[in-house]
């Protein structure tokens, strides 16, 4: 017997049971991260929470497969030890996965095995439109179900009308206005969290994530923080990332506030947030339209007709070019390619040039 009734209320599912029994076999025992810090891990067995570290093969390894929050692991009991040993990571279902900071950051896995992403914002100063689309852009990447949950409907006069705003960009994912203080909206959250089914909770900090928590568990489960009246931007107040089981039996993964968010391989996940660019493009008359002039430009058409806003089509190319770099980054020969089509590009508006210039009669 694998597991336990303790396992199967965290998510644990016949689809991990034939992936561990090769791990079963060498004595190690299936248990899921509660929580991950920087100088370890808590854990959930069948027999309870320990803590645990991971093993050096793990940690010498790719950042991106090294445990994460919401992972299911194979551990080492190690009994009259403080801590056990994490020895393997089973296969994700699904994965946020963001560029890590700083000019050479790799993949990071923020949270595993989530079934629904809630992208928290808040119904203030701080509410971002071009942030939203990052984060369903990382969350349809995932493989998670992307819903958007808009904070502090109870300090907004017009919910309604920022709700139509946010549908605008949300590229067919739900929105819900909640309140944490009144109850508003929270029964619509509950109510996509049945027994066994994870959400991550994903926003930049201020934005209600530990507060909503606290709501869904009906007690102060993580530490909340004052807005800064100033710019409306919340303080971090989730330092870790924990999972914790609600009373009605579906699982909170929240996490600490995240203000930028680096794209990692999210080509198909752009392309699911900006359906409406991309259905566009492919009326251009040109595949290879640059959408910067070239005549039959069907982009260029909806935005002068009002059809396409002038922002979001800025978002689209930002978030295009991100992903072109990284890839350019990772791959030498991309990046070889990429300077000799800017390099011929050059040439020939440098040729165009020369020719206005010396005229018909030269």
């Amino acid at each position: 017997m694998l597991t336990s009734s303790t396992l199967v209320a965290y998510g644990w599912s016949l689809a991990l049971h034939d992936p561990f029994l090769a791990l079963a076999a060498d004595g190690l025992i299936p248990a899921r991260i509660l929580v991950q810090q920087r100088g370890g891990y808590r854990l959930i067995t069948s027999d309870g929470e320990i803590d645990a570290r991971a093993s050096g093969l793990l940690m010498k390894g790719p950042e991106v497969e090294r445990p994460a929050a919401g992972d299911w692991v194979a551990v080492e009991p190690r009994p009259g030890e403080t801590l056990g040993l994490i020895q393997a990571v089973l296969p994700r279902r699904t994965a946020f996965i963001r560029k890590a900071a700083g000019p050479r950051g790799g993949a990071q896995v923020v949270a595993a095995n989530a079934d629904v992403a809630f992208l928290v914002a808040s119904m203030n100063a701080d509410l971002n439109l071009r942030r939203l689309e990052r984060y369903l852009a990382t969350a349809y990447e995932s493989g998670a179900e992307p819903v958007i949950v808009l904070t502090k409907a109870d300090l907004t006069p017009d919910p309604a009308a920022i709700c139509a705003e946010v549908e605008a960009v949300a590229a067919g994912a739900p929105v819900l206005a909640v309140s944490s203080k009144t109850g508003e909206g929270l029964d619509r959250i509950a109510a996509r969290l049945p027994p066994g089914r994870t959400a991550v909770l994903l926003g930049s900090s201020g934005a209600g994530k530990s507060t909503l928590l606290n709501a869904l568990a009906g007690e102060a489960r993580m530490a909340t923080g004052e807005i800064r009246e100033d710019d409306a931007r919340g303080r971090h107040t989730t330092t870790h990332r924990e999972l914790v089981l609600l009373p009605s039996g579906g699982l909170v993964l929240d996490t600490p506030g995240m203000r930028e968010l680096g794209l990692w391989e999210a080509e198909a996940g752009v392309s699911a947030t900006f359906e409406d660019v991309e259905a566009l493009a492919a009326q251009c008359r040109f595949s290879d339209c640059r959408h910067a002039g070239e005549p039959g430009c069907a982009i260029r058409a909806a935005v002068a007709a009002g059809e396409l806003a002038e922002d979001r089509l800025r978002a689209y190319e930002k978030l295009q070019a991100e992903l072109a770099y990284e890839h350019r980054r990772q791959d030498p020969e991309a990046e070889r390619q990429n300077r000799r089509l800017w390099a011929s590009r050059h040439k020939a508006g440098r040729a165009r040039t020369k020719a206005k210039r010396a005229g018909p009669d030269d």
